[in-house]
């Protein structure tokens, strides 16, 4: 994505300031953002919610990949996506919620569509739409179809994306429908992600202090991996967890 790099720097030459090159400092749950882009709260195929926790800031690599994104699924035919926590505007740790998200290469889509709509009154504190009962580790009836198939498939396929984090009974949907395509290996199962999934993209260019994530293993992951975690059940705690701070790289400020 080196030309939406370059991009955003032109656009700072175009307004007469000095070009500032972004960049993701350090790992995804230890890191920061320089420079960092902020999401239209609303563009062509998508709406950003819960925009009061000001979390929709991301490299431009990211803001590149979910307008595009929600361009195509638009152009399939698919609601509007609801877009929730990119990253802070420097990027760094939240205050609660997730302990990745800091160096603005990481983005939540909810399965949710605007085929489901959110109010006003809702938009800051939307009901989730789960797909899976967790307990008992099923899917919900009628809640994965060919429409979040395709969009897993649309979000997965583009080269940019290092993985995406899906609920393991959903990785298993996906593994009878599609094992076969080779986007399938990118969905990673864990914990929660019943009612979205998370996007998390490579190191970009220009960012040479990007800390990368070990590759995946090789293979689509439908197999002994995928079936431990169906065995285990393992679920989000019941409480709030509470995380120390991570020590951040130097470059980072703290």
């Amino acid at each position: 994505m080196l030309a939406t790099t370059l991009l955003f720097m032109a656009s700072a030459l175009h307004s007469g300031a000095h070009p500032i090159a972004p960049e993701a400092i350090g790992g995804y749950s230890a890191g920061c953002l320089k420079h960092s882009m902020a999401l239209p709260l609303t563009g062509p195929g998508y709406q950003v919610i819960r925009s009061k926790r000001l979390r929709y800031y991301g490299h431009p690599d990211l803001i590149h990949y979910l307008t595009t994104l929600a361009n195509q699924t638009r152009m399939a035919g698919m609601p509007d996506l609801y877009i929730a926590d990119l990253a802070m505007a420097h990027g760094g740790p939240f205050s609660s919620g997730h302990r990745s998200h800091q160096t603005g290469l990481d983005a939540d889509i909810w399965f949710r569509m605007a085929n489901q709509p959110i109010s006003k009154w809702e938009q800051d504190a939307p009901k989730e739409w789960a797909l899976i009962d967790e307990p008992s580790y099923r899917v919900l009836p009628g809640r994965f179809g060919p429409q979040q198939l395709e969009l897993l498939r649309l979000a997965a396929s583009k080269p940019e994306v290092a993985r995406i984090f899906i609920n393991p009974v959903l990785k298993g949907e996906v593994c009878k429908r599609a094992a076969d395509e080779p986007w399938v290996a990118k969905l990673r199962p864990w914990v929660g992600h019943f009612s979205h999934f998370h996007v998390r993209l490579h190191c970009p260019a220009g960012s040479p202090d990007c800390q990368p994530q070990a590759p995946i293993p090789p293979g689509n992951g439908c197999d002994a991996e995928l079936a431990s975690w169906l065995k285990d059940k393992p679920q989000l705690p019941k409480v709030s967890m509470t995380y120390s701070k991570p020590r951040l790289p130097a470059r980072c400020g703290s």
